[in-house]
């Protein structure tokens, strides 16, 4: 089991969390990313990828598999991942599985066209103290089952 981390755009707390999460509950953290990560070492590591679109994305999508987990934003990649039969877990704590992935794909396309004809359709929530919560609540959920 291991939990597959799209490290460019995951906030500082929720890193903290899986920190944490690797060292009190021998799990395996691998975070993926353009930039250079700083990670505190044994079960987590670090994979740099080169720069470019969804390179990050493809690498998680390529090894992640079946009883695994995927912290990502990014509803493309969650898709993917889901579909490969890993688990996926939003910074914010939105499980994403085979039944709701393929609506959250779909509001995602649909304000990717409202945003491409002009509309504002906003910005991601801010990551406050619920957000950080909620991804704690549902990553301990997930280690749990295990």
């Amino acid at each position: 089991m291991t939990i597959w981390v799209d490290a460019d755009a995951a906030p500082r707390p929720c890193k903290a969390i899986l920190f944490k999460a690797a060292a009190k509950r021998s799990v395996d953290v691998i975070l993926v990313a353009n930039g250079w990560q700083t990670v505190p070492g044994g079960r987590v590591s670090f994979v740099q990828v080169p720069g470019g679109p969804d390179v990050a994305d493809d690498y998680i999508a390529e090894r992640c598999a079946k009883g695994d987990l995927v912290i990502t934003a990014d509803i493309p990649l969650a898709a993917r991942a889901v579909e490969k039969g890993a688990e996926v877990l939003t910074p914010h704590g939105r499980e994403l599985d085979a039944d709701s992935v393929g609506e959250a794909l779909s509001v995602r396309d649909f304000n990717q066209e409202l945003r491409d004809l002009g509309v504002m359709t906003g910005g991601p929530r801010p990551y406050d103290g619920k957000a950080k919560q909620r991804f704690a609540n549902a990553l301990d959920r997930w280690i749990a089952r295990r």
